[in-house]
């Protein structure tokens, strides 16, 4: 069976290296945001609300229309959009401060990496190039006429 129209694009598409680069991220990006949640939701969100006195913004709410027998109550969840606002900034926050150590250490090794390739090219510099033995034979011949 020949792939050809649709099949064949797509076959073509999913096979090209950015995709399955691209799908690789996600997979990565999913855990790693499990993972920098559990680090907000059970480290750090625990100890800002010890040193907040355990203050609850959820229950903040303005009510735009009262609750009647037919029908709930129309509020403006002001404190969930407060609870948001903080999850955001302090996964921010971690987020930052992972890349901006990642970062450095790259830099310390991009660093030491080009310090060991200048100590190479130094080295490599201090010791002469071997004379090519055309040119050795003929100063040979050379000192041995001024000898003679």
């Amino acid at each position: 069976m020949k792939d050809t129209g649709f099949f064949a694009e797509f076959k073509k598409f999913i096979s090209r290296g950015n995709v399955l680069d691209m799908a690789v991220g996600i997979v990565i990006g999913g855990a790693f945001t499990a993972i920098v949640n559990s680090l907000v939701n059970d480290l750090i969100s625990p100890v800002i609300g010890l040193v907040t006195g355990g203050v609850d913004f959820e229950a903040m709410k303005i009510t735009l229309v009262a609750a009647t027998a037919t029908s709930e109550a129309v509020t403006l969840n002001i404190g969930n959009f407060i609870n948001a606002i903080i999850q955001f900034l302090l996964v921010a926050l971690v987020l930052f401060c992972i890349v901006k150590a990642f970062n450095k250490m790259n830099e310390a090794k991009a660093k030491k990496e080009a310090e060991e390739k200048a100590a190479a090219a130094a080295a490599a510099a201090a010791v002469p190039p071997a004379k090519p033995a055309d040119i050795a034979l003929l100063e040979e011949i050379r000192d041995l006429l001024k000898k003679n």
